[in-house]
């Protein structure tokens, strides 16, 4: 015998088998969720935001609250928002939000409640330095009371007889999680603290605009993890900005194109390869290659995109930006949580092979910078020998040439420690190498404070034996090319001396001279 089955007896979503489902769908972590509403709230176009973690009794010992300024909503627009997929906005692709599954989606990925509070322009009283809203709305959502069949549909808003006190001001929304089951810490102070490194780095482009932003009353600053500005400030912009003009629909021209923007930066590894292990992790150097993908100036994700080559440790020092607009949601295959990106295959062909070539354009150059620098580290007994016997010789001149400085300016860019702070007397030494307009094979620059000796490794001297020397791991080899170096030194320091009386043509002719016919008796 067949039992007759009814519409209503077999509705498309299993109410309380969705409502479980959807709460492992999607969302990589709190700061995850808590970025859903917060794009909420710079999509009601509030400029403070509040994230409060408080401790509470229960088995779920922290409760959350996200508190905005934003133009709050009407009691018909709150009950919509709390629906999946109920938003005003569906398919808006003018601002963050789009598919109306941020507010009830994140919120209970996190928690098994979540309460809402919203008022608009309605008047207000004052209470103190306060301004209490006369109308707060409220309506929720619980895990609980939908898995028992106790609750099918969003509860009509009341008007709150008791108004919150995070409720000030002329309009905004609270939204609280209660009974948060699924945060990714139950420490306040460590779930803070990653809170506000995340939404630092997600939001940063609308903290620099101005937008404020808080977690427990401390200020969130905006991380760039392209080193360009704030705290971490240091890093160059390397070339121009790439821009883009992708097709919205490849299949449809009539829906016009919209522009991605990339840029790359490349990190001072010169000044920052020093660091400790401990402080290149914390400043986010340190396996932190990628590329970090901003849709709408809110990041989305950050990863190894539209690159090929194999991400090496020399890749930890450039980084990259790609910028678009939502019209482009399908060429990144943007998922409704907003926290990854799915390239298409239009977009990969038209973007991966630029990205791609200064990527290892960007390596090659942090690879030779770090051996320029491993080179550098050779000298250091030489020079601190020269710089402590220095003392014992009669003072060179107080002012170096014109030329010298120009030369020497060049290269503090590249080299930190010829940037350190002048000292009280003596002569600092630094040995360089590197090419030289002519063929000497060495060359002294002079500034009044540094004493620096450029070598040519393009002189024969240096390739058939200086060089040698420079590739022996013999301690006898070791030992006669720190002789060698200081002989250099003693030649550049005797020339300068002279330079500063007199006969500066006929020293430097002496020089090249000497160092034409060194490489022609020693070519093969």
């Amino acid at each position: 015998m067949s039992t007759k089955v009814t519409a209503e007896d077999c509705p498309i979503i299993a109410l309380d088998r969705f409502i479980q489902a959807t709460r492992d769908s999607g969302y990589k972590g709190t700061a995850s969720a808590v970025s859903e509403l917060i794009d909420n709230s710079l999509q009601a176009s509030a400029d403070e935001i509040q994230v409060l973690l408080a401790e509470v009794d229960g088995d779920f010992p922290v409760d959350v609250k996200v508190i905005d300024n934003g133009c709050g909503m009407d009691p018909f627009t709150l009950r919509q928002a709390l629906r999946f997929g109920g938003s005003s906005r569906f398919g808006d692709r003018s601002g963050l939000g789009r598919y109306g599954m941020g507010l009830p989606n994140s919120s209970l990925s996190q928690a098994s409640r979540v309460t809402v509070y919203t008022w608009q322009k309605l008047g207000a009283t004052r209470k103190g330095k306060r301004s209490t809203p006369e109308e707060v709305y409220s309506s929720y959502l619980d895990v609980d009371e939908i898995a028992s069949g106790a609750l099918s549909q969003v509860p009509v808003p009341h008007k709150v007889s008791e108004v919150p006190p995070q409720c000030v001001g002329p309009s905004g929304t609270v939204v609280h999680w209660e009974r948060c089951d699924r945060l990714d810490n139950r420490r306040i102070a460590t779930l803070a603290k990653k809170l506000s490194l995340e939404l630092g780095k997600r939001f940063r482009h609308y903290i620099w605009e101005g937008v404020r932003i808080e977690v427990n009353g401390e200020l969130v600053k905006a991380i760039d993890p392209l080193f360009l500005r704030g705290e971490r400030k240091g890093a160059e912009l390397f070339g121009e900005a790439l821009t883009y003009e992708i097709a919205i629909d490849p299949l449809d021209k009539s829906k016009g194109t919209s522009v991605v923007s990339v840029r790359f930066s490349e990190l001072p590894v010169h000044e920052w390869q020093a660091l400790s292990n401990e402080e290149k992790r914390d400043l986010g150097i340190t396996k932190g290659a990628g590329v970090s993908i901003v849709r709408a100036g809110r990041e989305v994700d950050y990863g190894w995109f539209f690159i090929e080559k194999r991400r090496e440790n020399y890749d930890d020092w450039w980084r990259c930006e790609v910028r678009f607009e939502p019209a482009l949601d399908e060429a990144f295959g943007i998922t409704h949580t907003k926290q990854q990106v799915r390239p298409r295959g239009y977009l990969l062909e038209a973007l991966t092979p630029d990205i791609e070539q200064n990527a290892r354009t960007l390596n090659s150059r942090a690879r030779k910078t770090h051996l320029d620098s491993k080179s550098q580290e050779r000298f250091d007994d030489v020079e601190k020998l020269a710089g402590e016997r220095d003392k014992r010789l009669t003072p060179l001149p107080g002012k170096g040439d014109a030329a010298s400085k120009d030369l020497l300016g060049e290269l503090k860019k590249k080299t930190p420690a010829l940037r350190a702070k002048k000292q009280a007397s003596g002569t600092r030494y630094k040995i360089s190498e590197g090419p030289i307009d002519s063929m000497e094979f060495f060359k002294p620059i002079y500034d009044g404070d540094w004493l620096v000796v450029r070598i040519n490794p393009e002189h024969p001297f240096y390739k058939r034996l200086y060089g040698r020397l420079v590739d022996s791991d013999k301690p006898e080899d070791k030992a006669m090319r720190e002789k060698l170096e200081l002989f250099l030194l003693a030649a550049a320091r005797a020339e300068v001396a002279i330079k500063g009386v007199q006969n500066r043509e006929a020293i430097e002719k002496f020089r090249t001279e000497w160092s034409n016919a060194l490489a022609t008796f020693l070519e093969a």
